[in-house]
């Protein structure tokens, strides 16, 4: 792949020729050393730079790589972990991964077999010799040279001797090729879950499936913990040696050198067993990124990632080298519907009748694509959009915020960014003349512009450039003409202390509510001036973040220890009286908590757990009233997966396999659990008779509200991989569906004629 527009020319002195991949940590490069000798380069985003933990994790990476550099992995060549732009070059490995070689051509088997199985061994012996435990031996890290296998990517290993790299409220590693020991107690982790993954590759290598896949990530790792492998289909005499590897007893496993002696005395041609395992790629097949090179030699892309509390996330990883279980949990096969794309309708003419009713399309409107264009940093991630009279305003992806004809989707203007986008920061809100709520936060079925209250301004976030010592910030912009009217620079705090999809800006009526840089207060400003109405002091070591639902402002806030310490037991919330910044009396409600919205003048949040093998949950769900300083704590009658919306008084939860369960936000009350058919789709979005979840691929599928049942699904637009993420992709003008993302995608369609599938 060649370099792209902005790119460096050269990094730590080595010219670059192309671009390998890249992904969340960094970007991959093939540069030349003076020799001519090719070098694979890693370069880490800045914004990871200046993230303690991640550039503590690199440092970890780069020691881990020099310290098992040998026959069987990428040696270092050269390294600057220090530096304002870290880096680490390696060996260039030319071959595909065994990923990439098991979805081209199937299982391995004879000959290849016995040699990749005893070249893995050997590759895992000299690594822990060094005293290092990979943690992450999985087929994208497996690269199949000329000259034998090769273990690379220790972006998550850690030497022997090392306490573990502790990544808040994750588990690290990828679940079909996970230990059990590491799905339940990571710290204590050593070489015998090295083995144990090894175990897993060879079943895969062998069978073309892993030994405990699954339907979902969730429960591939409950079979990971508890149940026996899938070994019927590996050839007998390498089940004998590979099944020692996967006792769920670390201490009841082989050495590497004691598995080296059963694989070496494995027969020359090892038997292929008839009637073997699927083909497919369990792994690549569901994960990969939006910017994956499969054709090209590099570790292939990331698992889903999970929703923690910690630093805000820069630009969407597509070819990390961690992979964690994140908000996934127990999913079941696609449900069959028949055709997908056949709308539900009786009259025969391919019209989806329940979207016929009221909404009106706008004028002149005709079906339309037009990709929003990457700010100054040349780098698409996702927008998203709220209505606002004739046009839609999106943000995210680079650019602070652009508007968008919904008629033909003519850009009227576009204001880009000159920083990295910012992954689930997008478009703050409208602010609007009349005071009425212009933030279309979660559960808001308000539309803040409609053509009697146009928004007055647009409210959108700029990212600091790569380097540059300026602060993040807060933007107003006309809404008419797109022209800055003020900035202001925001503190970044508020997915820390509320979860995934909180706003770091709050929009309500004219007002805009954020936290100072250094989060120490509350400040309100005018969203046509910019000018400061008041500001409110947080109290001496809580952390906080605004909130608004139902035209309402909140302030959440935790103790900073537990915010910095990825454990939140404990949030308050007050209610926000916007013309004097007063607060009302403090409720406090047990954590982690994230808030939905508001129903019944209410408002709703998901109480968060971590379940047995590490994956996020939500067990309850809470009412709150701020005017009376209450709070009402529904448990669930079971654990819910996935992403939590709330729509109409039903919070959603949409798992990472499609799955949907919708539970009434009064009494816990499973109402349905059906399957959009979709992988990774966010939602929903309330719509023209249906409710609309959209993938990152750009896949929109359509259910009944009333019992879940799937009307039409659509083709996806772009490679967008599966990417669950907390805010919808899908809103509305009318009858019209205006459509986010992956590489900043944007499309509508008429909801009554949806593009058909296939």
């Amino acid at each position: 792949m060649s370099l792209r527009s902005g790119d460096p020319e050269e990094i730590g002195g080595y010219p670059l020729e192309a671009r390998l991949g890249s992904g969340g940590m960094g970007t991959v490069f093939l540069g030349r050393t003076a020799s001519g000798r090719p070098v694979a380069i890693k370069l880490i985003h800045q914004q990871f730079a200046n993230d303690d933990e991640f550039r503590t994790r690199f440092r970890q990476e780069v020691a881990a790589a020099r310290r098992v550099s040998g026959a069987f992995t990428a040696a270092v060549v050269d390294a600057d972990p220090e530096g304002l732009h870290p880096w680490m070059a390696t060996t260039y490995i030319e071959g595909p991964t065994l990923a990439q070689r098991i979805a081209g051509r199937g299982p391995i088997g004879g000959a290849e077999l016995r040699s990749l199985a005893i070249g893995l061994a050997e590759a895992l012996r000299d690594i822990h010799r060094a005293d290092v435990v990979h943690r992450d031996l999985k087929p994208s890290n497996v690269v199949l040279s000329d000259e034998g296998p090769r273990v690379i990517d220790f972006g998550i290993s850690r030497a022997a001797d090392q306490q573990t790299l502790t990544m808040t409220g994750r588990v690290i590693g990828t679940p079909p090729f996970m230990s059990p020991e590491q799905l339940q107690t990571p710290r204590g982790v050593g070489p015998s879950s090295d083995v144990f993954s090894l175990g897993t590759l060879l079943v895969y290598a062998a069978t073309g499936q892993g030994p405990f896949d699954a339907d979902s990530p969730y429960m591939t790792a409950y079979q990971v913990v508890h149940e026996a492998p899938a070994l019927d289909s590996v050839p007998p005499a390498l089940r004998a040696a590979v099944e020692p590897c996967l006792a769920k007893d670390p201490a009841a496993r082989p050495s590497v050198d004691e598995l080296l002696v059963l694989l070496r005395d494995l027969p020359a041609e090892l038997e292929v067993v008839a009637g073997g395992g699927r083909t497919r790629d369990v792994v690549t097949e569901h994960q990969l990124g939006r910017d994956d090179t499969s054709g090209e030699p590099g570790p292939a892309a990331a698992a889903p990632e999970p929703r923690p509390r910690g630093p805000r996330r820069r630009w969407r990883p597509a070819l990390a080298a961690v992979a964690v279980i994140g908000v996934v949990a127990a999913g079941v096969a696609l449900l069959d519907a028949g055709p997908e794309g056949t709308p539900d309708g009786p009259d025969g003419k391919g019209r989806n009748v329940a979207a016929t009713g009221a909404a009106a399309l706008p004028g002149g409107f005709r079906p339309w694509r037009q990709d929003v264009p990457a700010g100054k940093a040349k780098i698409p991630d996702e927008v998203r959009c709220l209505p606002g009279g004739d046009s839609v305003y999106c943000g995210g992806g680079g650019v602070i915020a652009t508007r968008v004809r919904v008629a033909d989707g003519k850009r009227l203007w576009t204001r880009g960014g000159p920083g990295v986008p910012v992954q689930d920061m997008y478009l703050a809100g409208l602010a609007t003349a009349g005071g009425r709520d212009g933030h279309q936060g979660p559960g808001s079925a308000k539309d803040p512009g409609s053509a009697e209250n146009p928004a007055r301004t647009v409210i959108g976030y700029r990212i600091a450039a790569e380097g540059s010592a300026g602060p993040d910030e807060v933007v107003g912009l006309d809404a008419a003409r797109g022209t800055e009217l003020w900035s202001a620079p925001f503190g970044a705090h508020s997915t820390a202390v509320a979860g995934p999809g909180a706003a770091d800006a709050v929009v309500t009526g004219s007002t805009v509510l954020t936290a100072d840089a250094d989060g120490t207060r509350l400040e309100a400003r005018d969203a046509r001036s910019g000018r400061t109405l008041w500001t409110s002091p947080f109290r001496a070591g809580d952390q906080c973040a605004p909130l608004g639902a139902g035209g309402r402002a909140y302030l959440m806030c935790a103790p900073k220890a537990q915010v910095t310490a990825g454990e939140v037991r404990r949030v308050t919330v007050r209610g926000v009286r916007l013309a004097s910044g007063e607060l009302g009396r403090p409720v406090g409600v047990a954590g982690p908590v994230e808030p939905l919205g508001a129903d019944g003048g209410r408002l709703v949040l998901a109480r968060q757990r971590v379940g047995e093998i590490g994956v996020v949950e939500y067990d309850a769900v809470v009412r709150l009233d701020a005017g009376r300083g209450k709070a009402t704590t529904t448990r669930l009658p079971r654990a819910y997966g996935g992403a939590p919306r709330l729509v109409d008084g039903t919070v959603y939860f949409t798992e990472q396999s499609g799955r949907v369960s919708a539970v009434d936000a009064a009494s816990g009350r499973l109402r349905w659990a059906e399957h959009t058919g979709v992988e990774g789709a966010s939602g929903p979005s309330a719509g023209p008779g249906a409710l609309y979840f959209g993938s990152a691929g750009g896949r929109v599928a359509a259910l009944a509200p009333r019992d879940g049942e799937r009307l039409w699904s659509t083709d996806p637009k772009v490679n967008g991989g599966s990417d669950l993420r907390p805010t919808p992709r899908v809103t509305f003008a009318g009858r019209a569906a205006i459509v986010s993302g992956a590489g900043n995608l944007l499309y509508a369609f008429d909801t009554a004629k949806p593009p058909k599938s296939g």
